[in-house]
């Protein structure tokens, strides 16, 4: 079965692409770098033309307000179009746990009008709402270092290790669509501001993590559970400890 995965050469993507083939699936990575841009259109009808199942794992160049929503809005209506052009049984996209709850982001308002549009598409569809990845501990310290000191909420997170997030994608996007939203996240519950502090000891930081209730995140300020699911998810098996015993820590 074809299967293209657009942002197939990321982090997620390359992983859930190797994943389908192992499957025995032609997996096929769509990414400006293979010729297939999802803003322009430039080669999506031809990417897509043959293909079941679509999962878009692509992501914002740029995090800023007006930029992110112009990314999942033209990305959006342009792969939604040459996916039912396609004839595509399932849709399946990417986002992020608590999208809802982070509408003070515009980059979440961005992820929010992706989502509506998919909604509306008519076509199956599953919509993948996964915790933040481990490999993402040290991007959130640099978002929140001042000086030597890095300032964090104590909210909840729960994340999640990027190979089980390629996992989970690869088998959802084989299963049949739910037209609703699925739910993945880690093993480990825990305050943002210990697991960040346990991040950068591992890593041999000397930075300082600070609690601080009013620290935002990405520019919206936490309450306990924005950042973890909001009910039932499927749980991945590895853990925070194992992901940090292997050493691979990105600051």
């Amino acid at each position: 079965m074809k299967i293209v995965v657009i942002g197939g050469t990321g982090l997620i993507g390359s992983k859930t692409v190797a994943k389908l083939r192992e499957r025995g699936h032609e997996a096929i990575a769509a990414a400006p770098s293979t010729g297939v841009d999802t803003m322009t259109g430039a080669g999506l009808d031809a990417a897509v033309a043959g293909a079941s199942i679509v999962v878009d794992l692509a992501n914002s160049p740029s995090f800023e307000d007006a930029a992110a929503m112009e990314f999942f809005q033209t990305s959006g209506r342009n792969l939604l179009a040459a996916g039912k052009q396609a004839g595509v049984t399932h849709h399946v996209a990417l986002s992020v746990v608590g999208t809802a709850k982070l509408q003070a982001s515009g980059y979440f308002r961005a992820k929010q009008a992706q989502e509506e549009l998919i909604e509306a598409s008519g076509i199956p569809y599953t919509i993948i709402h996964s915790t933040q990845f481990f490999e993402f501990m040290g991007a959130i310290a640099r978002g929140a270092t001042q000086g030597n000191e890095v300032r964090l909420s104590p909210a909840l997170i729960q994340p999640i290790m990027s190979d089980d997030v390629a996992e989970a994608v690869a088998e959802i996007a084989l299963a049949a669509p739910v037209n609703g939203l699925v739910e993945i996240a880690g093993p480990d519950r825990a305050p943002l501001d210990r697991m960040v502090a346990r991040f950068l000891s591992a890593a041999q930081d000397p930075r300082v993590v600070v609690t601080d209730s009013r620290a935002t995140y990405f520019g919206v300020v936490l309450d306990q559970s924005s950042l973890v699911p909001a009910g039932q998810a499927r749980l991945a098996a590895t853990t925070f400890d194992t992901f940090l015993a292997r050493g691979e820590l990105r600051k």
